[in-house]
């Protein structure tokens, strides 16, 4: 059995033809009339009679049903938007660990989510009793994380969830140990700052040439991992350093050895996501210091821990 990925239209009344790339019997007149109105069914269906690579190109990706995902969400003064990405997260039709770490806000974030821990049982919510950036937030909620994957999500709405499905192919696939996305290769992105966007593919490039790796987005917020992985890990960095420390030790990374199969490398993915990009006065909280710090990250972790 599988959760599916599905835009919300519905299939034509009737099949447009067999399966891509597979033999089939023809259609009864019965199931030729078919029109399936459960969305499990309606996306069956467009498999069956699309075919999977049709499907794949209409943004329709298979999960299998005993995946459980570990949505690790680092909030720092996020009030106006928290309620909004959890409905996102949960609306996702895969199994999901919802963890939130809030990093000691100040503008009502914590009240909001004393709430929802009083009221949502399906969240793990753990508070920081001062302020230690990112990339300490995000340490504490790999520590909880019990689903075979873990993914990266902020709470700022600048990235879609509806992506997960998409984002988690190459692992469910059996392809990948990690998966980054990408805003630099081919989705649909906010128009914004020219030299934010110059100081991301710099740090890429510098990233890419300690590491050698040829990613296009190293500082991406989407980042998913195998939970072996990213519990294998030992991290550091407290502050937007995470994002060029864990590219650099998962480069470096070995899976070990299993069911007969020798240790291996890290197979590391992109994907392309949506970037939905805020500016400074809507809240974005990452600095030109932040870049000189993942400068220092890149160079520092290349060499050790």
């Amino acid at each position: 059995m599988y959760h599916t990925h599905a835009p919300s239209s519905r299939p034509p009344a009737t099949p447009t033809g067999p399966e891509i790339g597979a033999e089939s019997e023809p259609e009864s007149e019965a199931s030729a009339n078919f029109a399936p109105t459960d969305e499990a069914e309606r996306v069956d269906w467009l498999f069956r009679n699309l075919g999977e690579a049709t499907c794949r190109r209409m943004g329709l990706f298979r999960v299998p049903d005993d995946l459980v995902l570990s949505v690790v969400i680092p909030v720092y003064n996020e009030r106006n938007t928290i309620r909004e990405i959890l409905r996102q997260v949960r609306a996702v039709p895969v199994q999901k660990q919802i963890i939130l770490v809030d990093d000691c806000s100040r503008d009502g974030t914590i009240e909001v989510l004393r709430e929802l821990q009083a009221t949502d049982d399906d969240l793990t919510i753990v508070f920081h009793d001062k302020n230690r950036g990112k990339g300490a937030a995000l340490r504490t909620g790999f520590r909880y994380a019990r689903g075979q994957v873990v993914i990266v999500q902020d709470a700022d709405l600048e990235y879609d969830p509806s992506e997960y499905p998409r984002l988690l192919q190459p692992i469910v696939e059996g392809k990948a140990d990690v998966v980054y996305g990408s805003r630099f290769i081919g989705e649909s992105h906010r128009v914004l700052h020219f030299w934010h966007s110059m100081g991301n593919r710099v740090l890429t490039l510098l990233s890419n040439f300690f590491t050698d790796l040829n990613l296009t987005d190293m500082e991406v917020c989407y980042k998913v991992f195998r939970r072996e992985v990213i519990q294998g890990i030992t991290l550091k960095s407290d502050r937007f350093g995470f994002e060029p420390e864990v590219t650099a030790k998962i480069a470096r990374f070995e899976v070990p050895a299993t069911d007969g199969r020798p240790a291996r490398r890290c197979r590391i993915y992109e994907i392309p996501v949506s970037y939905n990009g805020r500016d400074y006065k809507e809240g974005k909280k990452i600095g030109w210091k932040d870049g000189v710090q993942a400068l220092y990250c890149i160079v520092r972790y290349r060499f050790g821990d």
